[in-house]
């Protein structure tokens, strides 16, 4: 559905519009007229998203014997716990409430971040009594998130524009985003097809061989709360239940991105990650 706007016209003081001028990029602000609307929606707050839920629970067995002790989201990547990196990427998009997911070693976790304030940041706890899968702990949040919110996978260490994100997901009017990067070898990941911005297929983990595209679910999304409705109150996966059932309703957008991206689910994955992260400006995966 095209987003329906209206001419408006208005008189501002002359010095403004080297401000308003510097906003465009040629490429997400193509030019002055988008660039007041950008300004007017940051004034406005319409594009802002306050939460994020990071999925941590897991036991972490591929990485395993590292994670008999140190759970996966505590890991060490440049000197700091793995998703110490995601939370403060959060913050910098001025994300203001974590909901850590978690499970395996969870005190271990809580003890590490305790409520978030010496890192700057709200952080609350879910709490998985037993494992949730990747839906399940959404039913957990249910009660406590009545506006859109990022979904983020606890194994990945993503380059991202989230303000860039949040705008391209309420542009689209759908109830979810994912954020997508390329893989040479997507077999091992969510595969998607896109028919211009709309995802039309979800394949999870496929065959090299019949791998629709390269393009591969980055473990970062945004959804409206409306998600909620189809959030099963027992253990799910997301990828296998929920995501077919969005792309079924037309209800799944794919927002393709170029920044840095790793997975470190795998010993192979976790040192690249080590090597790499944040090393150069370009894509990885």
């Amino acid at each position: 559905m095209a987003i329906e706007r209206k001419k408006l016209t208005v008189t501002i003081k002359k010095e403004l519009f080297s401000k308003i001028d510097s906003v465009i990029d040629g490429r997400k602000i193509r030019n002055r007229s988008h660039a007041t609307e950008f300004l007017i929606e940051e004034g406005l707050g319409h594009n802002k998203v306050k939460t994020a839920i990071i999925l941590a629970g897991g036991k972490g067995t591929r990485l395993r014997p590292i994670t008999y002790e140190v759970p996966k989201p505590l890991i060490p990547v440049k000197n700091k716990p793995l998703i110490q990196h995601t939370i403060e990427m959060l913050k910098k998009y001025h994300i203001e409430t974590i909901y850590l997911s978690l499970g395996y070693k969870a005190k271990q976790i809580k003890d590490y971040f305790k409520d978030g304030s010496n890192f700057g940041i709200n952080i609350k706890y879910l709490i998985e009594k037993k494992p949730l899968g990747t839906a399940g702990p959404l039913s957990l949040a249910k009660k406590e998130i009545d506006d859109a919110f990022l979904l983020i996978w606890g194994d990945v260490l993503a380059e991202i524009d989230l303000t860039d994100f949040i705008s391209f997901h309420k542009e689209q009017n759908t109830i979810g985003t994912l954020a997508l990067t390329s893989v040479e070898d997507p077999s091992q990941f969510g595969v998607v097809n896109l028919n211009g911005n709309k995802i039309t297929g979800f394949f999870e983990k496929p065959k090299k061989e019949e791998a629709p595209s390269n393009l591969i679910n980055a473990g970062v999304a945004i959804f409206e709360p409306e998600i909620f409705k189809i959030i099963p109150n027992r253990p799910a996966s997301i990828e296998k239940e929920i995501y077919p059932k969005l792309v079924k309703n037309n209800q799944l957008s794919g927002y393709a991105f170029e920044g840095q991206w790793f997975d470190t689910g795998t010993p192979e994955s976790y040192e690249k990650a080590i090597k790499n992260w944040q090393k150069k400006k370009k894509r990885a995966g």
